[in-house]
């Protein structure tokens, strides 16, 4: 429940309409309780309310009215200006970018206020009543849309910087490499040893030798990108029916309808309930979610940096920078613990095997297509071997480095395939060079 939940939360919190709606409940909440204050307080002269507004109820609703107006076609502006900055991320940045400017609480905050005052002001107009009727001037509610007025100033001005600083590459990068470094503290946590869901596999024959042979599958009910996994759903239905399980897709990939998503021992027949048990353990969207798919915020830098270095934009500094946000993320991935994806039940039962992401699996994924886009941009290539030694120096096992260094022989065979300058050659030798001590232990990045 916990994970979809989550899962929920991360759709919400993408979502123009949810914070806005939110807010104005609370606006229509506080003009109820701010015209029921006036209706319980005398309107006596006393000199310490010589701040409150004392008009009459003409001029209440006219400055209501006013206030309203402009805070509806502040709105209207606000959504412009946002719509517009969607489509210039879309083009220049990537599509798939999109939903981290929709996630932004500033710009979601800055309309959801000026929604939140229009309606307030219309639900205090309601209650003005003229002196021919029983009348009413609800005296303290129209001085608390005034400071809600000035308020919405603020935040319109505030708004107009905002916009003017998230849209720059370099923010845009640097909010990227803070959601990917977050991921992976929450996925790859550094007492990951102490779950019992991240063991090694205790014993060889905990899967049967005729495992691949003999296995029935459980199929997808739709189609979607994988969202999210409840492992403890799994882990019970298998417990509960004594099977073994595999999983064939792991967090972010796309299933197709009727796809075999499970593969389980023994190959006996299934209830529907036990399979539908299982099938609900998968939450499938139109969209991949952060909630446990870590690769997509490397996809998100990726796809900055080839588009930053495609023939039309030629912009390696917007590549660098991107490459430069690897050197931290991938460095401090490097010193966690990844899930080995052996789950077990209480009894010491093998019961779920995960499609588990590696760590050379990461690092292909952040480098293998700004390598092969950046092969002939010189600058691009050498920040690349030096990042490579950067998270090199940090890596704890010989297969952690043996996928950096594939990468660096890899960079290192195509710069020389398109690069003939030899004093770039020079350049970029030396830093593959420094590749090579480091994994032999002879030197470290510092004294480089």
């Amino acid at each position: 429940m916990r994970i979809k939940l989550d899962a929920f939360r991360e759709e919400l919190s993408g979502s123009f309409w949810f914070l806005p709606t939110v807010m104005v409940g609370i606006a229509i909440i506080l003009a109820l309780v701010m015209t029921r204050i006036d209706q319980m307080t005398l309107q006596t002269a006393n000199p310490l309310l010589s701040w409150v507004y004392t008009g009459s109820a003409d001029g209440a609703r006219s400055l209501l009215s006013t206030i309203a107006g402009s805070m509806i076609t502040v709105a209207g502006i606000t959504f412009s200006i946002t719509i517009t900055t969607l489509s210039l991320v879309s083009s220049q940045l990537g599509p798939r970018l999109l939903n981290n400017f929709m996630r932004d609480r500033g710009n979601q905050v800055s309309l959801g206020t000026f929604v939140a005052t229009f309606t307030y002001c219309l639900f205090v107009l309601r209650t003005i009543r003229s002196a021919d009727e029983i009348a009413f001037v609800p005296h303290f509610s129209v001085t608390f849309a005034i400071a809600l007025a000035v308020i919405s100033l603020g935040v319109l001005i505030y708004f107009f910087h905002h916009v003017s600083t998230m849209i720059q590459a370099q923010n845009v990068i640097a909010n990227i490499g803070n959601e990917l470094e977050a991921s992976i503290e929450r996925l790859f946590s550094h007492q990951s040893g102490k779950s019992p869901y991240e063991y090694e596999l205790r014993r060889e024959d905990d899967i049967p030798a005729d495992f691949d042979e003999n296995t029935n599958f459980v199929t997808a009910p739709a189609s979607g990108y994988l969202q999210t996994i409840n492992y403890e759903l799994l882990l019970q239905a298998a417990r509960e029916s004594d099977l073994l399980l595999r999983l064939l897709y792991r967090s972010g990939e796309f299933i197709a309808n009727r796809s075999e998503i499970i593969a389980f021992y023994p190959p006996q027949e299934l209830s529907e309930s036990v399979e539908k048990n299982i099938q609900k353990a998968f939450t499938l969207g139109t969209r991949r979610l952060r909630a446990q798919d870590v690769d997509f915020s490397i996809d998100q830098l990726v796809e900055v940096a080839v588009r930053a270095l495609s023939p039309g934009i030629n912009d390696p500094f917007t590549a660098i920078a991107c490459l430069d946000q690897f050197s931290t993320t991938l460095a401090t991935l490097a010193e966690h613990t990844i899930p080995s994806g052996y789950y077990y039940d209480t009894d010491g039962h093998l019961r779920v095997i995960s499609d588990v992401v590696t760590f050379d699996g990461l690092v292909n994924a952040a480098f293998n297509q700004i390598r092969q886009h950046g092969r002939s941009d010189i600058a691009v290539t050498i920040r690349l071997l030096e990042v490579i030694a950067i998270i090199l120096a940090r890596t704890q096992s010989a297969n952690q480095q043996g996928a950096l260094v594939q990468q660096a022989e890899m960079i290192k065979r195509a710069s020389d395939a398109v690069i003939f300058e030899e004093n770039d050659r020079r350049d970029i030798t030396k830093r593959y060079d420094l590749i090579m001590r480091i994994r032999n232990g002879k030197q470290t990045t510092a004294e480089s």
